[in-house]
């Protein structure tokens, strides 16, 4: 499986950057882009690599309903896009009058792509699953959120998902922003798939300090004896200083390649 970062926090030599998170999952002969960020970007470091997204990807996975992850679907059309059916919310910061949603509301995206919509896990393909909503089942994440949804009641981001690729009995983890928790989303694709074995993780993890929340994070992911991490996007300095001590992380970068 081999995944291309297009847009991250933090450019590679020779490509764009911008707050938001896109990745082309190639499995054998499929190809998926999981998110689009929040403009064009991913499309403008697809282009220097080489590739053309709108020829050779049939198929979209949003993570969640959030402007950073889902504005980029502006820039393209006519293919399939799964997500959870809470994606298309007004929300906003807590206190802020401002909609962090997506810039497209449901009717606009239904004349562009063929929606699949879904709480439960969709297979993409024989080993690729969009695992839907996210059972919160441990008692350090997803306590606590900083949304609101048009209401003024708190946004849990029910529609936080992922996917998870099969490979060799092990899994991979791809997280969009892990607002549910990325050891949440770990043990729910180990239930979906039946597989322990965790290979790799990589994706946000909306972590924002060294606090309890990323100790037991830390904890967690060396209890699985995971052997590659890759936290990015939303998962800020002293929360990757931690990550560091522990794994000696690699900095996720526009235009890297991961081979797994």
């Amino acid at each position: 499986m081999k995944l291309t970062v297009l847009t991250e926090n933090c450019a590679g030599s020779g490509f764009l950057a911008e707050h938001g998170l896109s990745y082309l999952i190639e499995n054998e002969k499929e190809k998926f882009l999981f998110d689009t960020g929040a403009t064009d970007v991913f499309l403008i470091n697809a282009q220097k690599l080489g590739i053309d997204i709108q020829q050779e990807v049939e198929t979209v996975v949003l993570s969640h309903g959030h402007w950073d992850h889902g504005n980029g679907l502006e820039y393209i059309s006519n293919k399939t896009l799964i997500t959870h059916p809470n994606v298309f919310m007004k929300r906003y910061r807590q206190k802020e009058d401002v909609n962090i949603g997506l810039k497209l509301s449901k009717k606009e995206i239904e004349k562009k792509f063929t929606l699949i919509l879904s709480k439960r896990p969709y297979y993409l393909s024989d080993n690729i699953i969009f695992l839907g909503e996210i059972p919160k089942v441990n008692d350090f994440e997803a306590k606590e959120t900083t949304f609101s949804d048009k209401l003024g009641q708190p946004d849990i981001v029910k529609d936080d998902s992922a996917i998870v690729v099969i490979q060799n009995n092990e899994i991979i983890v791809i997280t969009g922003c892990s607002h549910a928790g990325v050891c949440n989303i770990i043990e729910y694709a180990c239930k979906v798939t039946k597989i322990k074995n965790v290979k790799a993780v990589i994706g946000g993890f909306h972590l924002k300090q060294n606090n309890l929340q990323t100790q037991e994070t830390i904890k967690y992911l060396k209890e699985k004896n995971i052997k590659k991490i890759y936290p990015s996007h939303c998962t800020q300095f002293p929360a990757l200083v931690a990550f560091n001590e522990v794994f000696h992380i690699e900095q996720v970068k526009t235009g890297m390649i991961l081979n797994f």
